[in-house]
């Protein structure tokens, strides 16, 4: 594991190999010569989700382009919390907020949701992936999260694997507060999912589909009337906190 300074790190999609030279795009020549300021010599981090993070140095660097040298790896891949957050989709800042902030929560998979009373239809996928890049390169995560595209909540049902728990985050009159539901999920862990409702909540008819279903857990975020980017992002953090990657040593920072 190599502990010398790093300026910052980048996702790549090259396989990461000592000795591999690596030419960056034109967006990340970009914000290295004219963002960061960098120049030949200075070392980056990279990673790509299966190779680990590595060490390179900008061996050379011009408008618009930039040559790495790969060096030794920093880290070891390490699989991600297989943690999925299931949404209906908000408005764009808001929905690049969740993306952001979940893939720093450590989700595995990003899945908008379309529900009856789900305002935004349309979902710009190649945008959240971006945001989930940046955020995957500002908080050390070896890995980026999976940005699927919109689904309608009747075939997302249909095809929702059997084995994996869902926490429904609904203020339906018989939820658990979601602290007791994870308690009593610890004795017995697997898959896991969240999943959060648009401003104006789930439909009573989408409810009654949900609460019937063998996987679903109905569960309670508190006395108070969440957003639903902060359900969302509350969610998380307690599935996180209870039963994720949170009991693990921070990761290191040079």
């Amino acid at each position: 594991m190599s502990s010398e300074k790093i300026a910052t790190r980048l996702y790549i999609e090259q396989d990461l190999r000592a000795g591999a030279t690596i030419g960056l795009d034109h967006s990340q020549a970009h914000f290295l010569r004219s963002v960061l300021r960098l120049e030949a010599g200075v070392s980056l981090g990279v990673f790509n989700g299966r190779d680990g993070e590595w060490r390179a140095e900008i061996e050379a660097i011009g408008k618009g382009w930039v040559s790495l040298l790969v060096h030794e790896q920093r880290r070891p891949q390490e699989r991600s919390q297989d943690l999925w957050l299931v949404f209906a989709p908000v408005k764009r800042a808001r929905i690049d907020f969740i993306a952001e902030k979940a893939t720093e929560l450590g989700v595995s998979r990003l899945q908008p949701v379309l529900t009856r009373y789900t305002d935004v239809s349309r979902v710009n996928c190649d945008r959240l992936a971006a945001t989930t890049k940046e955020a995957a390169e500002q908080c050390e995560r070896l890995d980026l999260p999976d940005v699927r595209e919109p689904i309608t909540l009747p075939r997302l049902l249909e095809t929702w694997p059997s084995e994996r728990r869902l926490l429904l985050c609904a203020e339906a009159g018989d939820a658990t507060p979601i602290t007791e539901a994870l308690q009593k999920i610890a004795g017995a862990p697997g898959p896991l999912a969240a999943m959060t409702g648009p401003e104006g909540g789930f439909a009573p008819t989408e409810l009654d589909a949900l609460m019937q279903l063998p996987f679903v857990t109905p569960v309670s975020l508190g006395p108070r009337i969440l957003r639903a980017d902060t359900a969302a992002l509350a969610a998380l953090t307690c599935c996180q906190s209870m039963l994720g990657d949170w009991k693990r040593r921070p990761a290191f920072r040079t």
